[in-house]
């Protein structure tokens, strides 16, 4: 079994930061892409950041300069920093990751449960 769990959501004031946080943890061989994704109500999920296990980020346009995304390998753990929040950011965030439990066992999608974001303005 492979979990994701995220955690550091909140409700911060318009120009606010959070730190999100999401630790995989069970039976992991290799993790290969790693992403933020959001959901606000009535809207579809999207990206918000990845990278790929050779260290290669991704932003969508709203997050370029506002947010970080990093990880720590040791420690099954990635972050996304996020400073100058905006109200429209309010949303569940999910952590996922493409995980190989086994060596000779295909990569697969694992989601976390989802942190909410709500910032106010």
């Amino acid at each position: 079994q492979v979990q994701l769990v995220e955690s550091g959501g909140g409700l911060v004031q318009a120009g606010g930061s959070l730190r999100l946080s999401c630790v995989a943890s069970g039976t992991i061989f290799r993790i290969n892409s790693m992403g933020w994704f959001r959901q606000a109500p009535g809207k579809q999920r999207e990206l918000v950041a990845s990278i790929t296990n050779g260290g290669s980020t991704t932003y969508a346009d709203s997050a370029k300069g506002r947010f970080t995304f990093s990880r720590d390998n040791a420690k099954n753990t990635v972050y996304l920093q996020m400073n100058s929040l905006k109200p429209e950011e309010t949303a569940v965030y999910y952590c996922n990751e493409g995980i190989k439990r086994l060596v000779l066992e295909a990569f697969r999608d694992y989601w976390g449960q989802g942190t909410q974001v709500t910032v106010s303005s």
